[in-house]
């Protein structure tokens, strides 16, 4: 997205130089494929595809707002986001992988069926959703992000859908502005936790117990989604929040126990926000030794 942009590449090979450490040598890995243009339109129309076809420069940047930029090389990203995900569901719900984690970038949870917003362009976590419930026939499909910005476009997508429950733990009063307890969509199938600014892992946590992980058991989900976020964390310049690593490790393990009572493990992790390097590293670190079991 430019130079001193905080969505730089940089965040993916800091993730990598964390994974590359001994205890990560049993994980399968796979570049991601691109996305099918059926399973972008599964959430975003005709028009938005073509209209970010049409904006993607030949040269240099164009910005679709203040905060989202493409170069000639974003839609190639974008697409392969969206295939991560698809791909991640595939192992998953086939049995092949017990869980993923797709290290991808643009994020995905800000856009909505029908705008960029906040460095995504297309929702990677909603077209995973689809995925699941149209090639494996999940009726029931959980999402749950702890990025510090609440995920408005997933919220968005899903306000009217009894078949997603989509729950969020962010920062507010914050980017983007949503996120209240009071927004709970047409079949109260939204749960959001807010934390107020300088907020540490035990009111991250209390927020999990209190408020998603009962609604998450209720639900009975068929696949569990995370938009992992890892902004939240108390060194990022972009957050106001105070969790250590630690916390997404915890918090993982708690998801995790949820999906093997609910949905024989099946659980994707997407990477959403997450711009101090050296905490993102550690976090994801943290979050993978979860999923695998550690």
């Amino acid at each position: 997205m430019g130079p001193g942009h905080p969505e730089q590449p940089e965040r993916l090979r800091a993730i990598e130089r964390g994974l590359e450490a001994e205890r990560f040598q049993s994980l399968g890995r796979v570049e991601s494929p691109a996305a099918s243009l059926d399973a972008i339109l599964r959430v975003h129309p005709q028009a938005y595809v073509s209209a970010l076809e049409e904006a993607a420069p030949r040269e240099g940047y164009a910005a679709l707002d203040s905060d989202t930029l493409m170069c000639p090389k974003t839609l190639e990203a974008i697409w392969r986001a969206a295939g991560g995900a698809v791909a991640a569901v595939d192992e998953v719900m086939s049995g092949a992988a017990d869980t993923a984690f797709v290290a991808a970038r643009p994020p995905g949870h800000h856009a909505s069926a029908r705008n960029p917003m906040g460095f995504c362009f297309v929702n990677n976590v909603a077209v995973a959703a689809r995925h699941a419930q149209a090639a494996y026939g999940a009726e029931r499909v959980a999402i749950v992000d702890f990025d510090v910005h609440h995920g408005n476009g997933t919220q968005d997508i899903f306000w009217s859908d009894n078949s997603v429950l989509f729950c969020s733990t962010h920062q507010a009063p914050f980017y983007p502005g949503t996120g209240g307890r009071n927004e709970t969509g047409e079949h109260g199938t939204i749960v959001n936790a807010p934390l107020f600014a300088g907020s540490t892992g035990d009111a991250f946590h209390e927020a999990l117990a209190d408020r998603i992980l009962p609604r998450l058991r209720d639900f009975a989900p068929d696949l569990i989604l995370i938009s992992a976020g890892f902004d939240a964390h108390e060194r990022d310049p972009l957050g106001g929040l105070r969790l250590k690593e630690r916390d997404f490790g915890e918090a993982t393990k708690r998801l995790l126990d949820v999906a093997d009572k609910s949905c024989g493990g099946r659980l994707v992790s997407l990477l959403e926000g997450g711009y101090d390097l050296e905490a993102l590293s550690g976090s994801v670190s943290a979050h993978v030794l979860a999923l695998m079991g550690a």
